[in-house]
């Protein structure tokens, strides 16, 4: 049930700004330049091939040339102000979330080496599983899937993409780490299909989504560091209310789905559940799933359970995208009240 309930099917309200983006940038450069030709004159008054060659000239240096100058100057130094602030962002979480939940240490001379070489692996499968939704979600939205995805029944889309997201999930739960084979490719099945569902994310403009990404990185590393680093077991009872967090989370994602567009105040009250309760519920489960490989990596040890760095791994993917998910939609908000 815990699983379940972290699968990131809400995403209607997450890709909902995206019809007033993407056409409009669409508009603006296809309207702009046959408006300046249309002023050339060639097709409403004869004129002479020097006078049309000239103004030809003019509407190109009008419209390519001169604003060269003022865009890249301020553009690049955007760029390395955006990289200095990610920069910033990055480290000030990480000392911060430090400082704040992880005052006791471990007292038991750092992280054995069976715990770290377990956690590692499971960061490894973490990123692979990662890397691989982002390139089948761009194959997919190349390819057309996005738009047919989003001109579908959203009841249908939840319900398919839940079933087939729970299916393979628990498949790959279930089966032995001996037989990597099936284990992997219903792991694979299970990241291509997150991909399928996230896949309409890929109209948002790419700088985005990288920044998203960026902050996202940010969140989880600094949040991983204090499980890692903190005493052993500190944050395990925090399963409990945790899953009642995201019982609440997820059901406010449903509320766009069932509640009148006219209920406009509580709309806005279940979006922010969504939005920033979600990102501390999942940022609550990154900590918590941290700590519970570490668990994991000691009864390994004594030979209780088997090593199984794939299931680790599927929580932390589930984190990682439920956390995605909102920042690209803070930020997309955020370029819109521009």
């Amino acid at each position: 049930m815990a699983f379940t309930v972290r699968v990131p099917f809400a995403l209607a309200t997450a890709v909902k700004q995206i019809p007033k983006t993407a056409p409009r940038s669409t508009r603006a450069f296809h309207q702009i330049a046959p408006a300046k030709s249309l002023h050339a004159g060639s097709f409403i008054k004869p004129t002479s091939p020097i006078t049309a060659l000239a103004k030809s000239r003019n509407v190109f240096h009008r419209s390519y040339i001169q604003p060269a100058s003022p865009v890249t100057g301020p553009n690049a130094g955007n760029l390395t102000q955006r990289l200095l602030y990610g920069a910033g962002i990055v480290g000030g979480t990480i000392f911060a979330t430090n400082l704040l939940f992880n005052r006791e240490t471990r007292e038991d001379g750092g992280m054995p080496p069976f715990e770290r070489s377990y956690l590692n692996e499971t960061f490894l499968h973490t990123g692979l599983g990662v890397g691989i939704i982002g390139v089948a979600a761009s194959a997919l939205h190349q390819s057309g899937w996005s738009v047919r995805l989003m001109a579908s029944n959203p009841w249908v889309v939840i319900v398919g993409g839940l079933a087939m997201s729970v299916g393979t999930m628990y498949g790959c739960f279930a089966t032995s780490p001996e037989n990597y084979v099936q284990k992997y490719a219903l792991w694979t099945a299970f990241n291509i299909t997150q991909a399928a569902i996230l896949s309409p994310l890929m109209f948002m403009s790419p700088a985005l989504l990288a920044r998203a990404g960026l902050y996202t990185v940010a969140m989880m590393g600094s949040i991983a560091f204090v499980g890692a680093t903190a005493k052993t077991d500190k944050y395990l009872y925090l399963g409990g209310p945790l899953l009642a967090g995201v019982a609440v989370v997820a059901v406010s994602g449903f509320a766009p789905l069932v509640l009148p567009a006219t209920a406009v105040r509580t709309l806005m009250w279940t979006e922010n559940i969504w939005l920033y309760g979600g990102l501390a519920v999942f940022g609550g489960f990154t900590l918590y799933d941290v700590q519970k490989v570490l668990n994991h990596a000691r009864l390994a040890e004594r030979g209780l359970i088997k090593r199984d760095a794939v299931n680790e791994s599927i929580s932390l993917e589930l984190d990682f995208l439920n956390i995605f998910i909102r920042m690209v939609q803070i930020l997309g908000m955020r370029q819109q009240k521009r």
